[in-house]
């Protein structure tokens, strides 16, 4: 993990916006691996010069090959106001990804059920009733197009567990580099996917509050010449 200070897009007494990079946990798991919360509780713990643990409250989620714009709540009040605010929608993600051909409609919804099957760690497009299915929601654009690839935005209505790639997979072009949900069609390489754009009210001076930043300019994402797209 980079120095955390490089990772920081805005702090104040109640919320730290952050970057995640790709491939790094959001926040501890069974690997035991290094994890982005905490490398935040270290870095206040030390800024701060505060004894024993550090409160800081997980928010929301990004898969661990998924890079891009979080918060995290550094006050219980902050982080009820925000889950709030994702329970009523007032929470706004949006995504880039470089999906494998391109959507039809260019412009639409991709709605179902999703099921986790915690044995192995996948999630499955299922039958509506299905025992312990959920109903996923998300809207698509597609921005441009390179080749067989295009470069969707995706705005998530429902924060569903690795929703974004099984949708989009399910629908039959999924994510570049998804090897898991995509197979040889996904083509090997870093998961194309970012979440570029959140967007909230503060959990306490009530400003509406919008943070960007756009994925490395490497490949896929520097085909797609995304700074000079007209995306929020």
């Amino acid at each position: 993990m980079a120095e955390i200070t490089e990772n920081i897009i805005f702090e104040d007494n109640h919320i730290l916006v952050v970057l995640k990079e790709q491939n790094l946990a959001c926040c501890p798991d069974d690997s035991k691996d290094e994890n982005l919360l905490d490398g935040l509780k270290d870095y206040l713990k030390v800024k701060y010069g505060k004894p024993g643990n550090v409160y800081l409250g997980l928010v929301h989620r990004l898969d661990r090959p998924t890079g891009g714009v979080m918060v995290y709540a550094k006050t219980s009040k902050a982080a009820a106001r925000l889950s709030e605010q994702m329970k009523t929608g007032d929470f706004e993600k949006k995504y880039l990804a470089v999906l494998c051909g391109a959507l039809d409609p260019a412009e639409g919804k991709l709605e179902g059920w999703l099921k986790k099957n915690a044995v192995n760690n996948m999630v499955y497009l299922c039958p509506q009733g299905t025992d312990g299915a959920k109903y996923a929601l998300l809207d698509y654009r597609t921005l441009s197009t390179f080749g067989k690839y295009s470069l969707a935005e995706i705005k998530l209505h429902t924060g569903r567990s690795h929703q974004i790639r099984v949708q989009t997979a399910g629908a039959g072009h999924p994510v570049f580099g998804d090897m898991r949900y995509g197979g040889e069609l996904a083509q090997k390489g870093k998961l194309a996917l970012w979440a570029y754009s959140l967007a909230f009210t503060h959990p306490v001076t009530k400003e509406r509050m919008r943070f960007v930043a756009f994925p490395p300019e490497n490949t896929p994402w520097k085909e797609f010449e995304i700074g000079r797209l007209k995306l929020v």
